[in-house]
């Protein structure tokens, strides 16, 4: 490079381009929303799966390990380490299934069952403070929108 050739340096960032994916888009709102969730959750000692994993047994008491791993495209190694670190923090527990003599349904214990309620609760005021720029029909749209993509 010879002198006569400026070193370029940047002053302001140009996003245009990654700002028309999709994928670029979703991902910073999801980092924002993760972020503060996390914050929210520490208080419960929640990560974003055990609460997901926490919600779904509350709603579908009696679940089973494989249905929670098909729901949430966990892998079964990862979600038995989970569900006994909840079992072992007595937030649920574990019961015969009774159509599937081999299986074991999931089940929320009284201190789970409070708990969820309280995390539910907080995750509801945190939807509801992140999408506070969006009206109810623009937050409506925005979710068809995202499932569409997922489901």
């Amino acid at each position: 490079m010879d002198d006569e050739d400026p070193i370029p340096f940047v002053d302001k960032v140009n996003t245009r381009y990654l700002e028309t994916l999709v994928g670029y888009n979703a991902r910073r709102a999801a980092l924002v929303i993760i972020e503060e969730f996390m914050k929210r959750m520490a208080v419960y000692e929640l990560r974003t799966v055990d609460f997901s994993v926490l919600s779904l047994i509350t709603h579908n008491p009696g679940i089973t390990s494989k249905q929670l791993c098909n729901t949430l495209g966990i892998q079964a190694p990862n979600l038995v380490s989970m569900v006994n670190a909840l079992e072992q923090r007595e937030l649920i527990k574990r019961l015969p299934h009774p159509n599937d003599g081999r299986a074991m349904g999931l089940h929320l214990t009284e201190l789970g069952e409070q708990t969820v309620r309280r995390a539910e609760k907080t995750a509801a005021e945190l939807e509801r403070d992140v999408t506070a720029k969006l009206s109810p029909q623009e937050r409506k749209t925005l979710m068809a929108l995202l499932k569409k993509i997922y489901k």
